[in-house]
């Protein structure tokens, strides 16, 4: 049985990295926060004194070594950081040594460190700071070329906050995001703790990620993880900052919008399902994702409609095709679309849009058309991220939730058969949607997979898609398969048919 950490935590306040480091920076202690330019370094160090004066009531001190005091002001003030008050209010302090290193001759080898720790010692003692943050050290070891002198240095600088009683985030930047802690490969072995955080650019988009180097004598979370930087929130990170755990699970059932498919699933989706269909482009995932927002109407519960593979005009055109009037739906209060293309927005960004107007609007009901639109933009991990966020949020406030998905290869029919399986596994209730070709004809159809925590109806129905819109016909007794493992990791390729189940038997050994 695992023994609860010795030392004592002291929660940082930003949003989801306590959740990482399982309670926050060890208190009392120095931790390196390394990073490339555009990572993000300067504000984890001033959300981290923010989040202080905000959450703790715990004063901090700024040292700055590469911006001046008047720019971290200003760069910080489209976050809503009051930071003028609060040094009015003696809850924040500047110690500005940008000014004394511009106007300094550089002099290789020597820096009068005693007198920097002694201006900080002072301004702790007078505002009775809990928290330091030193950004960015690079700005003095760039003076020294003996790797020994920057060594000897750092040891100074922690030796000497160590009796200060404060916990010190330090802010170093790095040159390679994958080569290397630090820059001069010696400042992670000097502090007990090391934070990196990374900006890297993969297929011309950049993913900011943070990782836990090492928490020493303390436990934490392993590996990277996604963050994004939002201009309310300030740091986020996914999906670690949404996954709180829930006192209940629902029993109210809700109408997914057929009755066919209500019948399908054991009478409907429960209040807080995660419901995700997988398609090929015609065979109906639009559709149900519509009737889904029209039952929520009829019922007099709210819908969140977001599109990724539709306009507006193009959207609502399609739903009064089967008599649904998405403007009338909309003016009630009832239905709230949003429609954008992946690109114009990263992942992280899509995602707290979506958080914020949940959090507005409060639907009990949500469409996501489609998750394989955001494949364009991420990578499989990054996705997977995305829904385990979504996800966890949704449940917190049981909000019904019907996600659809197309195929984007010949094979898988969302990222890879991994990533797949993982996404299926994080929802309730998945349901297919096929074609079939029988007597020379393409035909639908529908077969459930899973309903976790009921039973489901096990055929393989025909979908029939006409002017009323989804009918779920009978039992298709002569179709062999929809499916080649059974797994919603590996699809077969379109058309199946009875025969091409009977060639590819003979084909193989």
């Amino acid at each position: 049985m695992p023994q609860p950490d010795r030392i004592e935590r002291l929660p940082t306040g930003i949003s989801g990295f306590d959740q990482v480091t399982i309670g926050g920076l060890p208190a009392g202690r120095s931790t390196l926060v390394t990073g490339s330019t555009g990572s993000g370094k300067t504000l984890f160090a001033v959300e981290f004194l923010a989040r202080g004066i905000t959450e703790y009531d715990q004063t901090g001190v700024c040292v700055t070594f590469e911006e001046t005091a008047e720019d971290i002001r200003r760069n910080t003030a489209s976050f809503g950081l009051p930071i003028d008050q609060w040094e009015s209010e003696g809850k924040w302090a500047f110690v500005d040594v940008s000014i004394d290193l511009i106007e300094e001759a550089p002099t290789i080898g020597s820096y009068d460190f005693g007198a920097l720790v002694a201006r900080i010692e002072h301004e702790i003692r007078r505002i009775g700071a809990t928290r330091v943050a030193l950004d960015s050290l690079g700005a003095i070891f760039t003076r020294f070329d003996d790797l020994g002198v920057v060594r000897h240095e750092l040891f100074r600088i922690a030796a000497a906050l160590e009796p200060l009683g404060v916990t010190t985030v330090l802010t170093a930047e790095r040159a390679q995001e994958y080569n290397g802690v630090s820059r001069y490969g010696v400042e992670e072995f000097v502090f007990d703790n090391v934070v990196v955080l990374r900006n890297v650019l993969r297929e011309e988009r950049r993913r900011r990620t943070v990782e836990v180097v090492k928490l020493r004598g303390c436990r934490h979370h392993t590996g990277e993880w996604l963050f994004t930087i939002d201009p309310d929130e300030g740091i986020v990170i996914m999906p670690q900052a949404f996954l709180i755990p829930r006192e209940r699970a629902s029993r109210e059932r809700v109408s997914i919008g057929n009755a066919g498919l209500d019948a399908m699933i054991d009478g409907g989706l429960y209040r807080d399902a995660i419901a995700l269909i997988t398609g090929p482009t015609g065979t109906g995932k639009t559709l149900t994702g519509l009737r889904f927002a029209e039952a929520a109407y009829k019922a007099g519960e709210r819908c969140l409609l977001s599109t990724f593979d539709e306009t507006r005009e193009q959207l609502s055109r399609n739903a009064s095709g089967w008599g649904m009037d998405l403007a009338v739906m909309e003016e009630s209060g009832l239905l709230r679309v949003l429609s954008d293309y992946p690109e114009v927005a990263s992942l992280e960004d899509h995602f707290i849009r979506l958080r914020r107007v949940i959090e507005e609007y409060e639907p009990r009901r949500l469409v996501i058309d489609t998750l394989s639109a955001l494949e364009r933009i991420v990578s499989p991990r990054a996705l997977l991220d995305f829904v385990i966020s979504l996800g966890a949020l949704l449940r917190q406030h049981e909000i019904t939730t019907l996600l659809t998905s197309a195929p984007t290869g010949r094979v898988t029919p969302l990222a890879t058969p991994a990533i797949a399986m993982e996404i299926a596994s994080l929802t309730d209730v998945s349901i297919l949607l096929r074609y079939v070709e029988r007597a020379g004809e393409i035909k639908r159809c529908v077969a459930v997979l899973q309903t976790r925590g009921s039973a489901h109806d096990p055929a393989i129905r025909e979908a029939i898609i006409d002017a009323s819109g989804m009918v779920i016909g009978e039992p298709m007794t002569e179709v062999s398969e929809v499916m080649a493992t059974g797994s919603l990791g590996e699809q077969p390729q379109w058309p199946i048919t009875s025969s091409a189940r009977h060639s590819r038997d003979e084909d193989e050994p």
